[in-house]
Order: structure tokens, then C-alpha cells, then sequence
């Protein structure tokens, strides 16, 4: 685990003296931010009671597509500038330079997930938000943007080229979000029930309503888990070419 720190510690000072981080946090934040000010702060202006439920379910979906950026260079760059063949060569393990990886890019998402709490404290002087749903949610983005971190350092790991990187990251969250769709168009069948548990909107629901489900839980860390677990192998697989 120390190894997998001190990646962690390398990748968080590479991200914050390039402009990556900087740019795709705050392109992040200003569509976000203007998204809660047109719908959720104007809605409380008009009398709804403040809430971040639609909120929650806007950040995600933006995820699938800023997540991939800022895990585009994580491996693909190290396999570009032939300095992966070196780390694997040090005495660190596979899964401890993928685990680093993840960790640095998961601290800045958690950075930006921070900075969105300003909105639960502009709801707030707008009226009295229940504060339980709104905790509940943020550890569903939270967890959410996790499971996107850990694709995107798999679909890293696949290619030497960033921008391929990004766009496999991309397609892939993509179609993790349209087999919810799927789901609900075959309503009350076996495909339903099998879309519904792969989907990934349909497990961020429960966390947006204020409700922690295990099985919520279980599903995004379970897809950290195996993104992680391949991405592993796939660098398992180098040492041998």
C-alpha cells in the first residue's frame, strides 16, 4: 500500500503543474454551477422546496464525460513515454501502481465533489433543506464518480494514446447509462431485471431519494473492483511482451 501512496503522490503533483486538472474541474464546475443557479435555485425562488435530488443526477451524468479526462493520461502516457516498462521493472507491484493511479485521480474528483457542497449551503439560505437526503446523495456521487475514476484508468491501461483513452472511457460510461434506459423499456421482463442491475443511473436513484441501499453500494464498488482488477491484468500482461 506505501507504493501505491507514493504513485498517488507523484500523479496528484503531475495533474496540478499541467493545466488538465485545473481545466476539466473547473469547465466541471461552471456548467454544474450554472445548471443548480437556472433550475434548482430558481425553482426554490419560486416557491419549490430546495432539494439537490435533480441536481445530484445532472452532476453524474456530466461525470461520464469529465471523468475520462482526467484519467486519459494515467497509464497511456506512461506507455507512450516508455516509462511504464521502468515502473514495472522497480519493485512495485501491478495492482499497487493501478491503485495509485485510481487513488490520485479519485482525490481530485473528490475536490471537485467538495466544492459542489457550496450548493447545499446556497439551498440552505433559501429555506430549510432536509440535510439527510442531500448527505446520502453526495456519497452516491461520490461513489459514482469512483466507479467512472476506475473505468477510466482501465480504458488507460488499453491504449498508448490518450485521446483513445478518453473516447473508450467515454463509450463505455455511456453504455453503462443507456442499459438503464433499456431496462425501462422492457418493463416486467427477465432483460428488465438484468439491465436494471447492470445499469448504472438505476443505482444512483436510491441516493438521490436520501436512501442507502447495500445494493447500491455493492454494485459501484464491485465495478471499481473488476475495472481495477482488469486494468491489473492488462499490465500483468506487458511484462511479458
Amino acid at each position: 500500500m506505501t507504493n501505491s501512496f507514493v504513485i498517488a503522490k507523484r500523479e496528484l503533483n503531475s495533474y496540478f503543474v499541467s493545466p488538465i486538472a485545473y481545466v476539466s474541474v473547473a469547465v466541471y464546475l461552471i456548467i454544474a454551477g450554472f445548471l443548480f443557479w437556472y433550475d434548482t435555485v430558481g425553482g426554490a425562488l419560486n416557491g419549490t422546496p430546495p432539494s439537490l435530488q435533480g441536481q445530484f443526477g445532472t452532476m453524474v451524468f456530466l461525470w461520464l464525460f469529465f471523468a475520462p479526462p482526467l484519467t486519459m493520461r494515467l497509464l497511456a502516457e506512461e506507455q507512450r513515454m516508455g516509462t511504464l516498462e521502468v515502473l514495472l521493472t522497480s519493485p512495485v507491484r501491478d495492482w499497487e501502481v493501478v491503485l495509485g493511479k485510481f487513488l490520485a485521480g479519485l482525490v481530485v474528483l473528490l475536490l471537485a465533489v467538495v466544492l459542489t457542497i457550496s450548493y447545499a449551503l446556497v439551498l440552505n439560505a433559501y429555506g430549510n433543506p432536509d440535510w439527510g437526503p442531500m448527505a446520502a446523495g453526495y456519497l452516491g456521487l461520490f461513489l459514482a464518480g469512483g466507479a467512472l475514476i476506475a473505468i477510466g484508468v482501465l480504458a488507460s491501461a488499453v491504449t498508448q494514446n490518450q485521446v483513445v483513452a478518453a473516447v473508450v472511457a467515454i463509450v463505455i460510461n455511456l453504455l453503462l447509462w443507456v442499459i438503464s434506459i433499456a431496462g425501462q423499456i422492457s418493463l416486467g421482463s427477465v432483460w428488465s431485471q438484468v439491465f436494471n442491475q447492470l445499469g448504472f443511473f438505476e443505482h444512483t436513484l436510491n441516493f438521490w431519494r436520501g436512501v442507502i441501499d447495500t445494493n447500491d453500494i455493492v454494485y459501484f464498488v464491485s465495478m471499481m473492483a473488476l475495472a481495477l482488477f482488469i486494468a491489473t491484468r492488462v499490465l500483468e500482461s506487458r511484462r511479458w511482451r
